[in-house]
């Protein structure tokens, strides 16, 4: 395994992530814990999960990520672990979590409490704000559109101020955003530099070959502010694994079960998968290892977060860490590249 520290702190990781957003939907606890065995085992020490989760978000299902962690961490060394959570944004349909609303301090402060309960530990390494709760491009809008009549208050310093005062408590070790933009992340930093308060360490975004709008404008503020990402759907959902190719969706695929999640599988990104495709072939490569080690070649990027429903996912994942690309191969995805720069955002 290959690790790298979470930026301006001591905090190793691996650059692999394992991500637990299917536990408790499309996989069962037990299966679950075989996967953190297996990843522990091959040096993975970063986890990743939220309060949202399982995915698709349910009220029946909500939490059972952490909770499944919970279960697991009981006969592990916490210290030996990183573990990332995220408290959920406003939105209509996660009624059941709690009603629409901006976020607040007192919310995040007694929100923490109840990922600190499921995940049965008493310290979270990396904090999360899931999504913003203003209006903005995230969840496969690229084009923003203003609102003249949006109800959403700046309360991004008391947002800091909460993340501050839960590590100064030791709740948390240190805190990130999660499908930002340069507009909400720099005024993140703002705040925290203007205040002297605790600082964003990592964004956890999207960004995968079907999906590179990460590059646009937070690429560079992720080196200009050392701020690391943490890529998620590095496969696009399944389709750079290329088990959809010619039309074909299997059983107990996420498409087959959740057709509405589709944004990685309309015909301009599926172009542009068999491209990567017959890209890799002709190097020898399978179409996975060249999209994970395409996305760890990049030097914003702090660890990219897999997520498997099968065993043979998650070995075939993890394998790719010892797969390196050449300069020549990584501009030749970048001829392919602009053939269709934005199909998935």
């Amino acid at each position: 395994m290959k690790y790298t520290n979470i930026p301006n702190t001591e905090i190793k990781v691996s650059k692999l992530c394992l991500g637990s957003m299917t536990w408790g939907e499309q996989n069962t606890e037990v299966e679950g814990h075989q996967q953190l065995d297996y990843a522990f085992d091959k040096g993975i020490n970063f986890i990743d999960t939220a309060e949202l989760y399982s995915i698709p978000g349910r009220k029946e299902t909500q939490g059972s990520s952490e909770r499944i962690i919970g279960t697991w961490l009981k006969n592990h060394k916490r210290e030996d672990l990183v573990i990332a959570s995220k408290i959920a944004g406003p939105n209509p349909g996660l009624s059941y979590i709690r009603k629409p609303q901006q976020f607040t301090k007192k919310l995040i402060l007694e929100t923490v409490e109840n990922n600190l309960t499921r995940l049965q530990t008493d310290y979270i390494d990396i904090y999360q704000l899931h999504w913003p709760d203003r209006n903005m491009n995230c969840f496969g809008k690229l084009n923003y559109k203003h609102n003249e009549k949006e109800q959403w208050d700046d309360k991004i310093s008391e947002l800091v101020e909460a993340m501050n005062e839960l590590v100064e408590a030791g709740k948390i070790r240190h805190y990130g955003l999660s499908n930002e933009a340069p507009w909400g992340t720099m005024r993140h930093l703002q705040e925290s530099s203007k205040n002297r308060l605790t600082r964003c360490k990592t964004m956890q975004n999207p960004y995968c070959l079907l999906n590179r709008s990460y590059e646009v404008g937070m690429a560079e503020v992720s080196m200009r502010e050392n701020i690391g990402l943490l890529a998620y759907s590095p496969l696009g959902f399944g389709v750079l694994s290329g088990k959809y190719f010619n039309g074909h969706i299997p059983s107990k695929s996420r498409l087959k079960l959740f057709p509405n999640y589709a944004r990685y599988s309309n015909k301009q990104a599926m172009f542009l998968a068999e491209k990567y495709d017959q890209l890799a072939k002709k190097n020898g490569l399978s179409l996975v290892e060249l999209s994970l080690a395409f996305i760890e070649a990049q030097p914003f990027v702090t660890s990219t977060i897999i997520g498997a429903t099968t065993m043979q996912q998650l070995e075939q994942n993890i394998a790719t860490i010892d797969v390196g690309l050449t300069q020549e191969l990584l501009l030749e995805i970048d001829e392919i590249h602009k053939l269709q720069p934005f199909p998935a955002p």
